[in-house]
Formats: C-alpha cells, structure tokens, sequence
C-alpha cells in the first residue's frame, strides 16, 4: 500500500465508491441494530467567519481611507460577504445521555466559533465544547435538550476480529446512513502503517473494521448487532483519500475514560508509565539477542521519577503486560495506559534474561506527580489580553499582536511581563488575537510535554523589546 494516506472524514466533502459486503442471513439482528441506534447519532455543523489575508499596520486593508477613496464600497462589501459565517466542515456526533451530552472527533469541532447540531428529526441545536482531547482525536460537546435517544455504552474489549458492525452516520450530509462490515483487526496504530509517520492522533489503538465510512461520517457510532456502541468512528486508510475498505474507530474502552475524565476533571488525566520503547520484532529479537519472549514492548530508556523506575524496569527488559492486559504493539500498550489516572497501581510483566518478573508501582501525571489536574484557564495567567490597536500597530510597525490588560499576581507577573506589553508570538507561533493566546495556553497546558512553559515575544509600546519565559506550573 505504497503511498496510502490516513484521511479523516469529518470536515471534507468527495466523490466515494465501494462494494458492501456481505451480509449473513439473519437480517433481522441488522435492522434492530440500525432502527436502534440511527436516532442517536446526530449531524455536527462546523461553522467560522473567514478572516482576511491581506493585512495593513496590524488591521484589514479593508475601511482604511486611503483604500476607501480609490476602491470606494466595493472593498468594503467584499470584507462583509468575507466576514459571513460560514459552513466550513460537517461530521457526526453519539448522544450518550438524554440530556444532551455528545461524543465526536476533536477534528470535527476543531475551529469552530459555531457548532450546530441536528438531530435525526431534524431538530436543531446550538452546541457548545465541554472539552476536547486533540491526542485521541475525541471531543464532548453539549446542548441544551430533553429526553434524547441515547445509544447504550458497550465494551470493545469483548469485540471479536470476525464480528459483524454497524457504522451510523451522515457522509456528505447523508443523515442516517448505516453500513456494515466485520471487525479486520484491534489494536490497531496507524503510525506502524506509515513507518511511524504522519500519525493521526498522539494515541491510537483503533478498531479497523471494513464498513464504509466517508467524508461526514467522523464521530458517528460504531455499534455492535445488539445495538451497543463498540467505538467511535475517526479515519480511514486510502491511497486516494476515498473509501479503500479499511475503516478504523476509537473503542469505547478509551472513549469512556476521555469522556468522564472530561466531564469530571474538565481535562484528560493523562497517566505516563516512563519509557521509551520500540514493539518487538524479530530483527529486534536478533540484534538484541532477547531469550524467552518472541511478543511484547523492548524497553529502550527509563525516565527517572517514573512508574517504571519504581517497579525496577530496565532497558533491555520486554515489557509483555500491564495490568493484565497484553501490550504485544504499540496501540495495545497506548489502550492500556489510556484507560488509566495517574495515582494508580498498575501491575506491569516483563522478560529480563529469559526470566519472567512481575512488578507494581503508581503511575505518574506528565509532571512526575501522582496527582489529578484540574482543567486550566488562560484566566491562571494572571492578565486579560486585548487586540493591540490600529494606531499603536502602524506606530511600532507591526501587523499583530495582542496587548497584556489587567495584570495581577500570576505567572505572567512572576515572569516579569509588565503591564501594556504586546506579545506578538508565543512559542513562535503569531498571535494575533486574545483567542490565539488562549488557544495556545490550552495546547501547552493539556500536552505531553513536562516543560510547560510560554516563550514570550514582543515589545512595549516604547518600543523597547522583550522575552519572556512562562512557567505554567500545575497544580
């Protein structure tokens, strides 16, 4: 499958085609699954504003006077049409309570100043983000409704390869659209696909079924034949970008964690185990010279204050089971850290020598601690943020940046920013209004990296220039 490519379907519209398989004789089990669970997926309507391109001292070109008296209204209307909502991508969503709480991808809402949601009767609702998780590609949102067709939680774990599916959702605003398949395989990292390249999501164990799935089908339910849902709907593997016969879906087992993590923390309580590692196999076997294990996950490195260091892995050792669970791949040992919390004791097996061992230690939050974090708010930082204005950008010769507002005691403060200065990137990334910092905050704070910090660039409105390093402590 040379030059496949991994494309999520939830914000693009193309031309499909595929065979349907085939289905065994009972019918009957099929139709009850699909009448069972059509009206609990749900149409998600990505809409934003177009911003322009074309830039002057910090503004658009558009109402300045001097382009006004060449170009006269013209210019202006066509900002008008540009600053119109619009459509900007389509998916799917599960109701998973009555009272209007919803599953999708992270992909579907991504960008999004306008969400919309439509129901199967073609009730329509304006949803908001409860939160979202870009490293398992799952988002939760909500809204305000009763007494809504909820599709029961399943177990994936309990899902055989062979097993007849059902995907439920709307590909190119198709609503209520069911395709069958089989479960292919679980446990399943595109990334291995790739070379380790051009991974989807930071976390992948997906379920690979052979059910058609296209553009708009993102975040729609994966149920099993007692109507149950199994996974979530997220990518398909294609050479084209169309449907190829290779679908793959988030399992429940990691959707349920996401989900609750969210409502009940407002953030994943992401737990580390502390290694660098490769999957087993048999050049590795060889190179390495490993005895008594032909599956599992080669230990390459140990980082210190971690899980693993405390129950005693070392490089070299073949981790083959956490918690009971085989972690014979990459997606197997990713759905079994996925499903736990820092804080927890975990039971981890490995092979060192030939010899079989068994050890428990607590796993650790990204920061080294064992305790649970709760959602963070660009509030925290101690400041507001207003877009610096059209006169100061054209006096300091610059075309962006945001203005610090109303600063208190807080990380900015403890960094040394000062009141008035214009961030115009952080961590090299343009910023441009107060939602880019925001959003920014969001990516440091909910990341895997243990360095939280915000590198500041800017300068005051003397113009003298300033760096600032942000420390973005967890609690």
């Amino acid at each position: 499958m040379a030059g496949a490519a991994i494309a999520l379907f939830g914000v693009s519209l193309a031309s499909s085609h595929a065979a349907p398989a085939s289905a065994p004789a009972d019918q009957e089990a099929f139709v009850n699954a699909a009448e069972s669970t059509i009206n609990g997926v749900v149409s998600v309507k990505n809409y934003a504003t177009p911003r322009s391109q074309q830039q002057y001292g910090g503004g658009s070109m558009f109402g300045d006077p001097f382009f006004e008296y060449f170009f006269g209204g013209q210019q202006r209307q066509q900002q008008q049409e540009q600053q119109k909502e619009r459509l900007q991508g389509m998916g799917s969503g599960v109701i998973l309570t009555k009272d209007g709480y919803i599953v999708t991808n992270n992909h579907v809402i991504d960008g999004a100043e306008r969400l919309e949601v439509v129901l199967n009767d073609n009730q329509t609702f304006d949803a908001v983000v409860v939160g979202s998780d870009p490293d398992t590609d799952l988002a939760l949102i909500k809204i305000e409704a009763d007494d809504l067709h909820v599709i029961p939680m399943g177990n994936s774990d309990d899902l055989r390869v062979g097993e007849w599916v059902l995907a439920v959702g709307n590909p190119f605003g198709f609503t209520s659209t069911v395709t069958s398949g089989i479960v292919s395989a679980k446990a399943r990292n595109l990334g291995d696909a790739q070379g380790g390249r051009n991974r989807v999501s930071g976390i992948e164990s997906y379920i690979q079924t052979d059910a058609a799935l296209n553009s708009g089908n993102s975040g729609g339910a994966l149920v099993n034949l007692d109507g149950e849902l199994v996974g979530i709907n997220a990518a398909i593997y294609s050479q084209t970008g169309q449907y190829a016969g290779c679908s793959f879906a988030i399992p429940t087992s990691i959707v349920s964690k996401v989900v609750d993590d969210i409502k009940e923390y407002g953030k994943v309580q992401r737990a580390m185990l502390g290694i660098t590692f490769a999957p087993l196999t048999p050049e590795l076997i060889k190179e390495k010279n490993i005895k008594g294990v032909t599956a599992g996950i080669y230990v390459d490195g140990v980082v210190d204050q971690s899980a693993a260091k405390e129950a005693g892995l070392e490089q070299g050792d073949v981790l083959v089971s956490l918690n009971g669970e085989p972690t014979n791949n990459t997606a197997q040992i990713q759905e079994a850290l996925a499903k736990c919390r820092p804080g927890q004791k975990v039971t981890m097996t490995y092979y060192r020598d030939g010899k079989k061992y068994e050890k428990s230690a607590t796993l650790r939050n990204v920061s080294g601690g064992t305790e649970l974090t709760a959602a963070g708010n660009v509030t925290d930082l101690g400041c507001t943020f207003s877009t610096v204005s059209r006169q100061l950008a054209q006096q300091l010769h610059i075309s962006n940046g945001v203005q610090v507002r109303g600063i208190e005691d807080g990380p900015m403060k403890a960094a040394g920013v000062k009141e008035n200065f214009i961030i115009t990137s952080i961590n090299n990334a343009r910023v441009t209004k107060p939602e880019d910092v925001e959003k920014i905050y969001t990516q440091i704070v909910d990341g895997n990296d243990p360095d939280k910090v915000m590198y500041l660039k800017g300068l005051y409105p003397t113009g003298k220039r300033g760096y600032f390093a942000v420390v973005l402590a967890e609690d």
